[in-house]
């Protein structure tokens, strides 16, 4: 049971989230660009401020403390996404290798295929089976653990199995990778 203190910053802090959460998701939805993100973050950040209510709510400017936050989390969220997309980028500039005879319709498909999978799952797919990474050096690249790219390789690989329709779809991710000049691997 609650303390009279306890229960007047429950109260306080709920006046407070009321009031402010819809302008600061519209920070975050400004900072990132993403709505979705934008009520995470804006979660995240009142979450961070209720774990530190009593100091918060001594400050001269709660909701510039609770706008901070905001702009931290979303600082953070950017830079995260930045360097996911270059560790992917640094391996598909590392190889230059071209194919005679390109079967360009195969080719097409699973380009298709790997565009509608999700990113995590597509990048598993294509560092594991397209550049031949280990699942240590694929985690490593991706910031994830060995775990995460078992998971998504597996799932990646059965949702490409489902969309080409087909027994062979390692095969023809591998060799449609081959071909487009990103490199042949094989199946571990």
């Amino acid at each position: 049971m609650g303390t009279v203190v306890d229960d007047a910053a429950s109260v306080e802090f709920h006046a407070f989230f009321e009031r402010h959460y819809a302008e600061l998701a519209r920070l975050a939805h400004l900072l990132t660009g993403e709505a979705d993100t934008a009520d995470d973050l804006a979660a995240d950040a009142l979450l961070a401020l209720w774990h530190r209510w009593d100091r918060v709510r001594a400050s001269e400017h709660p909701v510039a403390y609770a706008r901070g936050v905001v702009a931290n989390l979303a600082r953070t969220r950017i830079r995260t996404a930045v360097r996911e997309r270059r560790r992917v980028a640094l391996f598909w500039a590392q190889r230059e290798e071209r194919t005679e005879n390109p079967d360009v319709a195969g080719v097409v498909d699973v380009q298709g295929a790997l565009r509608r999978l999700p990113f995590r799952k597509r990048a598993c797919v294509v560092l594991r089976h397209a550049f031949d990474l280990s699942e240590k050096d694929t985690a490593l690249a991706l910031g994830v653990s060995v775990g995460t790219v078992k998971s998504q390789t597996s799932k990646g690989m059965a949702e490409l199995q489902r969309l080409l329709g087909a027994q062979g779809a390692p095969r023809k991710v591998h060799t449609a990778m081959a071909r487009t000049g990103t490199a042949g691997g094989r199946d571990r």
